[in-house]
């Protein structure tokens, strides 16, 4: 691996390629004698958590059409790949060039029936994509059909995830009857919890089983949760602007009362 060479104050001008400006600059705030003090001081530990707020905003840019903001948040997505880049380059690990090269291979590798010799036999894209998945993880020593489902998922996906690892070899329910009855099980089961650590345990099987009767239906549970928190924060501004200043004084049933009347005129 190459390492970058000594960044000039011309590589970072507005007339430079994009991703060689980016690069530059990042060089360039990373530099131990000249940078910024901040960017300096990061690790990837700090920096993980800013990579993953990154995504999510590029989520809610696609989410509310806004392509300006997509433009934005892309970038600043990008900015987190190239900041770690750079720093595993820094240790002499790899550079943006290698990432880019490995997932271009990965790419490649997952689609043998566009860029290599293999036929396309009629197998879904989902299917396809999971069989190479699976070779991959068993080149990498997988003992389990739930190997790499990643621990820093958001819990809602992650659950997902785990579902339909275990789906595919068998573990699941026929229909939604059966997922449906362990929601109403797990119910009452949270509600028999007699101390707070049997009510954390039945809590999360409780939302476990939810995912599995949501995923069963064939909906993304992420996407019916996102779906979900919007359409309560729409009904509960509304309430808001109905009522005024007035509104936290309001009882429960007036509270209420306003809430079927912001529900029926979406209707």
């Amino acid at each position: 691996m190459s390492v970058t060479p000594e960044v000039s104050p011309a590589t970072e001008t507005a007339t430079a390629p994009g991703i060689a400006r980016l690069l530059g600059i990042m060089a360039r705030l990373r530099d131990p004698e000249t940078g910024c003090e901040w960017d300096v001081a990061q690790s990837f530990r700090t920096i993980a958590p800013y990579t993953i707020e990154e995504a999510y905003e590029v989520a809610d840019a696609i989410e509310r059409d806004d392509l300006s903001a997509l433009r934005e948040e892309l970038g600043d997505l990008l900015l987190q790949v190239v900041f770690h880049s750079r720093m595993a380059e820094e240790l002499g690990a790899f550079d943006f060039d290698a990432v880019a090269h490995a997932i271009s291979d990965k790419m490649t590798e997952r689609h043998p029936h566009i860029f290599g010799d293999a036929a396309n036999q009629g197998q879904s894209r989902e299917v396809r994509w999971e069989a190479q998945k699976a070779a991959e993880r068993a080149a990498k020593g997988a003992t389990s059909a739930l190997d790499g489902v990643a621990l820093a998922l958001p819990a809602l996906m992650r659950a997902e995830k785990l579902q339909k690892r275990a789906a595919r070899v068998g573990f699941d329910w026929p229909d939604t009857a059966g997922p449906r009855a362990k929601v109403i099980e797990e119910l009452d089961e949270l509600a028999d919890a007699g101390s707070e650590a049997e009510r954390l345990d039945e809590a999360g099987d409780l939302l476990f089983a939810a995912v599995n009767l949501v995923r069963r239906y064939g909906i993304a549970p992420e996407d019916a949760l996102r779906h979900g928190n919007a359409k309560f924060e729409r009904r509960f501004r509304g309430m808001e602007a109905l009522a005024g200043s007035a509104f936290p004084s309001l009882s429960l049933e007036e509270q209420e009362a306003l809430w079927q009347q912001v529900k029926a005129a979406e209707g």
